[in-house]
Parts: structure tokens; C-alpha cells; sequence
């Protein structure tokens, strides 16, 4: 599965305390490897077609829009 990152996320990403962009490097790095390993539950949300979260932790999640084999983080 391919990724892409907006200009929000990123921003949103650097205004983050260090220990949770760490954990959420953690977090990519095993979604990259697999996207449904059920400690993230890579999961659609409801009622919103294409758009899937991501658990970061247990208060955080990443939000995106998966489009084919892509999913563009915002």
C-alpha cells in the first residue's frame, strides 16, 4: 500500500509533543510493513466512504483517504 502526506498533516504532525510523533513513526513503520496488523486497526469509518483511520496510541489516531492501493494522510 502507498502513502502520501498533505501539507496539513504535516503540519499538524510537527505541532505534536516529541513522544507522540516518535510513537506515531513506530506506528507507520509497522503499518508500512502491514496495514492490517490488528494492533493498529487500520479500519474504515462509518458512513464516510474511502475515508480509514489509524490508532496511534491510545488517544491518537491518523485519519486518511485510501484511493485504489493509496492512501493520502491528512
Amino acid at each position: 500500500m502507498n502513502s502520501v502526506l498533505t501539507e496539513d498533516f504535516l503540519a499538524c504532525f510537527s505541532a505534536l509533543p516529541a513522544e507522540v510523533r516518535e510513537h506515531a513513526r513506530r506506528t507507520y513503520r509497522l503499518w508500512r510493513t502491514n496495514p492490517f496488523h490488528p494492533g493498529l486497526r487500520f479500519k474504515p469509518i462509518q458512513g464516510h466512504s474511502g475515508l480509514y483511520y489509524v490508532r496511534i496510541g491510545r488517544v491518537w489516531r491518523a485519519l486518511g483517504r485510501l484511493d485504489g492501493n493509496t492512501v493520502t494522510w491528512f
